[in-house]
């Protein structure tokens, strides 16, 4: 069966490209959570940019063979569970299934695989043997080391060459200055404190760069086809899981690059110290729909940053409850709405124009085709959108809706119109729109 044509843009170019596949399952490789905390919704960004990609994939007649990991040790993981005096397990295993809850509830297709760091010890030792025999690494007094200069081809993906950067010395953190190019831990020798494995060159612990190069080359091979995450990745994680692998192989790591642009939050990048970073259960404590997050996202590009606000949440929401309510009405799906799947096609196969999609998605739900044919046309869609809106149910929103107009009109009739204007801005805030007439009360949906 012919697979879709399909164009992303590679960081490794800085070019849109043909996706030619290796063969005939695709390797995605996604950096996932690092289990000490909450994820917040920049990470969700993230999650769900991949996601939309895999369903592309997917939906465009691929097969795909999705690992994305789960980091369970590191500088930061280390830190939190000896500030709140638990065994590591203890913590990664509760942010572990905080984030698979989470993941449910944005409808979020699960991985085939989530290989956990503390798993996948020896791929990570094997590696670095690797890199010690070539002469790639060394060791210090503190660890095993990655020599930068050692490899002529350092900052191809993040365009080192092209910036003014400083050289610095050797660093053991897991994260560091990016204005800088240094060398980077593969191994950091055991301190009091802290978990050890047993290595020919020490006992110790990976550094964090090494694990995503072990893990993606142990299930996907020494070459697989897409690497995606966040663009704040891209150097030094991404630039070091470069140099370390092919250092080790001779052959080219990862054929396309994809990273997500950040999420800001009123206008301002995500901080601790501006009190501005929030979590799925935020949002959900707020009255948010888990899944209304999830269509903000899908009105911005995956390369644009997102502005998010409380405002452009709740406008999302509303959104989300017109299309429902819209879908609810609709006659049994039949035979669909052909231009439109075909125009839905062309723009996710543009780099993901998720932005594109969801504008074509919407001329569809106000087009006066057969609203059989528009359900089974939407339907298509959300193969890629991930909106659950075949869980829909025909009488679902209707009957809610009616429930609340009869309840509005029995304050009106009783002279109780303080409490019929709350009904009117609920059902409002609900994406449906009520007009007053000789003949009773009218109510539409108020598409976006």
């Amino acid at each position: 069966m012919p697979k879709m044509p399909l164009k992303l843009f590679n960081y490794l170019t800085r070019q849109t490209e043909d996706f030619k596949p290796i063969g005939d399952i695709v390797g995605l490789y996604t950096c996932g959570p690092t289990v000490y905390d909450y994820v917040h919704i920049g990470n969700w960004r993230t999650f769900v940019f991949e996601d939309i990609l895999k369903r592309v994939l997917v939906f465009g007649g691929f097969g795909v063979k999705h690992i994305m990991n789960l980091t369970d040790i590191d500088d930061k993981v280390i830190k939190k569970a000896q500030e709140l005096k638990i065994p590591i397990n203890d913590l990664t295993n509760k942010y572990s299934y905080a984030f698979f809850e989470d993941l449910e509830k944005l409808n979020i297709l699960r991985a085939d695989l989530y290989p956990r760091a503390t798993a996948s010890i020896d791929s990570m030792i094997k590696l670095i043997e690797k890199l010690l025999d070539k002469g790639f690494a060394y060791k210090g007094e503190d660890g095993v080391y990655f020599s930068v200069e050692k490899f002529k081809n350092y900052g191809k993906l993040s365009q080192l060459e092209k910036r003014d950067l400083k050289k610095g010395a050797r660093v053991s953190s897991d994260e560091y200055d990016k204005e800088s190019w240094t060398d980077f831990a593969l191994w950091k020798f055991k301190r009091e404190g802290e978990p050890g494995w047993s290595a020919p060159f020490g006992e110790g612990r990976p550094g964090w760069h090494i694990e995503c190069s072990a893990m993606s080359m142990n299930e996907l091979g020494e070459t697989f086809d897409i690497h995606a995450g966040a663009i704040d990745l891209l150097f030094p994680h991404h630039e070091n899981e470069i140099a370390q692998s092919e250092a080790a192989t001779g052959k080219k790591f990862v054929n396309v690059w994809m990273e997500g642009e950040h999420l800001l939050v009123d206008g301002a990048k995500m901080a601790k110290r501006d009190k501005n970073i929030f979590t799925l259960g935020d949002v959900i404590k707020k009255g948010f729909d888990p899944l209304a997050l999830r269509y903000l996202f899908l009105t911005a590009h995956y390369r644009s940053k997102l502005n998010f606000t409380w405002e452009s949440l709740q406008s999302a929401q509303n959104a989300l409850n017109n299309l429902r309510a819209e879908v609810a009405g609709w006659d049994d799906p039949k035979i669909g709405c052909a231009d439109y799947e075909i125009n839905f096609k062309k723009a996710i196969s543009e780099d993901l124009d998720m932005p594109k999609a969801v504008a074509i998605m919407w001329n569809l739900v106000r087009d006066d085709c057969p609203s059989s044919a528009k359900h089974r046309s939407i339907l298509v869609m959300d193969e890629v959108l991930g909106l659950g809106l075949d869980k829909i149910k025909k009488s679902e929103v209707s009957e809610e809706v009616h429930e609340l107009i009869e309840k509005r009109l029995q304050f009106r009739l009783a002279g109780d119109y303080e409490n019929a204007d709350k009904i009117r801005s609920k059902l409002e805030k609900m994406g449906i729109e009520l007009e007053d007439t000789p003949d009773g009360t009218k109510w539409k949906t108020s598409l976006k």
